[in-house]
């Protein structure tokens, strides 16, 4: 049997496209999801898809601690 007729690897199957990555991010931090699903999609993540999802969430994170301080700092004053 020749290596091309056997099954795609794990590692050589279609990798999830960057929505569905940040899917599994997001069920990852929520800790909802079933260890099959999470095994097939590890299998499957992007390494590129998770760095710019982890960038992402952390710009997302500092932009809210942000605006959140300078809310409460706004109130602060006027009182």
């Amino acid at each position: 049997m020749s290596r091309a007729d056997e099954p795609l690897a794990e590692s050589e199957q279609r990798k999830l496209s960057f929505f569905q990555t940040l899917r599994a991010v997001l069920w990852a931090m929520f800790g909802v999801r079933k260890g099959a699903g999470l095994r097939n999609d590890v299998a499957k993540l992007n390494p590129v898809h998770v760095i710019l999802t982890g960038l992402l969430f952390g710009v997302v994170f500092v932009v809210s601690l942000v605006t959140l301080a300078r809310f409460i700092v706004s109130n602060m004053a006027g009182q």
